[in-house]
């Protein structure tokens, strides 16, 4: 049976939304301060973990960033509230898939959960006897099935949306795509005037990929629109 995270100081917040959970079939694990929630998401497997941000102990954005320094892939979604607007940005950016504000109706977390996971599901999911899709270009190359990438024959970690950034991208060459395009097509959603983030994932994307990032070879910029993937 697979496992979801719960990372929630408030233990009848928790309850609530363990009892929906466990109602779609999932087994659940709580954990009520992000030190033991880190300690659980870095020894165990989990579809989805929970995470508040509010948290005694290690708040939730320390958590998040810990678990992804791992490399650890497992979604994310955070719990905020209405105050915590740079939170909510600060976890999108350190790999937070999306968040949730309090209060929230179990209608729309069980949504929010059932999105993140059909998304993970489409880009990781690997069946036996698949062919890997593999993308090449002037010493990048790109396992999509696999989740694989290498720049000059090194191996290249990557975070969940900067890889579905670079597999957009280098699908569609020379295409260029504005900051709400990419917000739509990558997170699965409108986030309405976070365009910012975008802008931190594709840095960091460039930091790992781009031998010289004042001279990008890959990822470009067009000018007053958003980005683009070279063509050859």
């Amino acid at each position: 049976m697979d496992k979801v995270l719960i990372v929630e100081d408030d233990r009848d917040i928790a309850d609530l939304i363990a009892i929906h959970l466990t109602d779609l079939g999932f087994e659940i694990d709580k954990a009520f301060d992000g030190k033991e929630g880190l300690l659980k998401a870095l020894n165990n497997s989990y579809k989805i973990v929970l995470l508040d941000i509010r948290l005694p102990g290690l708040d939730g954005i320390e958590v998040c960033k810990k678990i992804r320094q791992e490399k650890i892939n497992i979604p994310i979604l955070m719990v905020t509230s209405k105050s915590e607007e740079i939170d909510k940005i600060i976890g999108l950016e350190i790999g937070a898939d999306d968040y949730i504000t309090k209060p929230f109706s179990i209608r729309e977390l069980i949504a929010r959960v059932k999105a993140i996971l059909r998304r993970t599901e489409l880009t990781q999911q690997i069946k036996p006897g698949d062919v890997n899709e593999e993308i090449r270009c002037d010493g990048l190359y790109i396992n999509v099935t696999l989740r694989n990438v290498e720049v000059h024959g090194k191996r290249i970690e990557l975070s969940p949306k900067e890889f579905d950034l670079l597999v957009l991208f280098s699908s569609n060459p020379g295409r260029t795509y504005t900051r709400t395009q990419l917000l739509d097509l990558v997170w699965g959603y409108q986030f309405e005037g976070y365009e910012h983030t975008v802008n931190s994932h594709i840095n960091r994307l460039r930091s790992k990929i781009e031998r010289n990032l004042n001279e990008p070879e890959f990822i470009l910029t067009t000018w007053g629109v958003g980005y683009k993937f070279k063509q050859s």
